[in-house]
């Protein structure tokens, strides 16, 4: 931006537009914290993490792993929190006292939120789908299968998103068409798991599926819940497409910036 102000004679620094960034996100921050008071009011809270790189001098590397949060509410908002690590801390703060449904894939960072009694987990479909489908190339039979069922799974919420049905209605959808493709999953994934290797694509995938099994099933008791992380997870594609573009941040407070301004823009947009 500075050189193509400066070929239309206007000559603005880096710095001085690095400025006005920094202090339009101070002005923004107390909207983005109201949006999380929000956030946290929800009945389910989505949540996905990206990693950003960010500018460390004293890093061996020049620069180091840092990570942005995305905390996606009933009411379409969703907020970004900026960390320098992905441990447990980050989701631990960030959610507080936070009472309710908490909708993730399985990464063991969340596990200490959920230590607490005070938040129920709710696994992501979509994460059991995609380990079945990288392990095609290897078992096309035995993944194409679960595959299938699991496709069965996402026919029934379409039928319901089309029929426009409330909560309720979706529940008893679930519980007399999902249920049933459900309990018959389970038992085939644990007589097959003993013949495969448990390193292997379709290992690694039906272990995941086992060690979720409450998480996943959960989306049946209640029809306010998804069946999967994918609404969360668009949201971090927005990160995703723009570091092609800037490719790191130049300090943590570069990344907390960042963070505020994807709040708000990605709201926005839902």
């Amino acid at each position: 931006q500075s050189c193509i102000f400066a070929r239309h004679g206007a000559e603005i620094a880096e710095s001085t537009l690095c400025d006005w960034v920094k202090d339009a996100s101070a002005l923004l921050q107390p909207v983005v914290e109201a949006m999380k008071v929000s956030v946290l009011e929800s009945f389910v809270i989505q949540s996905d993490d990206t990693q950003v790189r960010v500018l460390d001098p004293q890093h061996p590397n020049g620069s180091r792993r840092s990570f942005l949060w995305a905390y996606v509410g009933d009411r379409n908002e969703v907020v970004f929190d900026f960390t320098q690590g992905r441990g447990r801390e980050g989701p631990r703060n960030f959610l507080g006292e936070f009472r309710g449904y908490l909708q993730a894939d399985a990464y063991s960072g969340y596990d200490s939120v959920f230590a607490t009694g005070r938040v129920v987990e709710v696994g992501c479909m979509a994460h059991a789908r995609r380990g079945f489908f990288e392990a095609l190339d290897s078992d096309a039979e035995n993944a194409g299968r679960a595959i299938a069922v699991i496709r069965k799974l996402y026919d029934i919420e379409r039928e319901a998103k089309e029929r426009n049905l409330v909560a309720e209605e979706r529940k008893a959808l679930r519980q007399a068409e999902a249920k049933p493709i459900l309990d018959a999953l389970k038992p085939w994934l644990l007589a097959l798991k003993p013949m495969v290797l448990p390193k292997s694509p379709l290992g690694q995938a039906i272990g995941y599926v086992i060690n979720q099994w409450d998480a996943l099933n959960r989306y049946l008791d209640d029809g306010r819940l998804e069946i999967d992380n994918n609404r969360t997870e668009r949201q971090m594609r927005n990160v995703a497409v723009g570091r092609k573009n800037w490719l790191f941040a130049g300090s943590d407070e570069g990344g907390r910036c960042a963070a505020i301004f994807y709040s708000l823009i990605c709201t926005c947009s839902l």
